[in-house]
């Protein structure tokens, strides 16, 4: 299942963010209006899209959640093999997302220090 829903998420990503998938959101959009000028804009008609939209958001927006969780593990993983592989590299940094947000910033502090042009 878990597969699967990786899949579905990798591919609805890419469809969301393509050209084909951005003509077809605004052409749901002119049929929205067209549908709109039958039903002379009627309180049901914008409830009734209004609550499609909203669902259909949340929806995208879990599988895009999703995507980016995957994306971020995988970055996370290609430099904790970067920091590994280094030799004089501190390979503490392996496991900062353990580290409370005081102690971040006094990493990113000692970082600001030693490297002044950044």
């Amino acid at each position: 299942m878990k597969e699967f829903f990786r899949k579905f998420a990798e591919q609805t990503g890419e469809f969301c963010g393509s050209p084909t998938g951005f003509i077809l959101f605004v052409l749901t959009i002119v049929i929205w209006l067209i549908v709109g000028f039958v039903y002379d804009f009627s309180e049901t008609w914008q409830t009734v899209f209004d609550i499609g939209t909203n669902i259909l958001f949340l929806l995208l927006l879990l599988l895009m959640q999703n995507t980016q969780n995957r994306e971020s593990k995988i970055i996370h993983l290609k430099l904790n093999e970067l920091l590994r592989a280094i030799e004089g590299a501190r390979t503490g940094m392996v496991h900062l997302e353990n580290q409370t947000d005081e102690d971040l910033e006094r990493l990113a502090e000692e970082f600001a220090r030693n490297h002044p042009e950044g």
